[in-house]
């Protein structure tokens, strides 16, 4: 499926619970943009994600064997890898 851009501006009508524009709203103000800009950017970054995590690609034999022997054969963790593993989210 290949992304084309609209010559003309279309319409995309959705309905949310008031917490939720609220919400919204709130994000779009801090960032300085309106609701409808920002939501269509949040959505179309989350659509892209989506769709370059199905990407499908193929390699031949013998790229395909480079990759699995790449796999199976993981490189040593180096300290700079432990402290980030080690290392708590923000959120948590």
């Amino acid at each position: 499926m290949t992304y084309k851009k609209p010559q003309e501006p279309v319409a995309i009508s959705i309905r949310a619970k008031a917490h939720q524009r609220d919400l919204i709203d709130q994000a779009a103000e801090r960032l300085g943009r309106s609701r409808s800009d920002f939501m269509l950017e949040a959505s179309c970054r989350e659509a892209e994600i989506i769709l370059l995590e199905q990407t499908y690609f193929s390699l031949d034999t013998k790229d395909f064997a480079k990759l699995q022997t790449m796999l199976d054969n993981p490189l040593e963790p180096t300290e700079r890898l432990n402290r980030l593993i080690q290392t708590k989210a923000p959120w948590e």
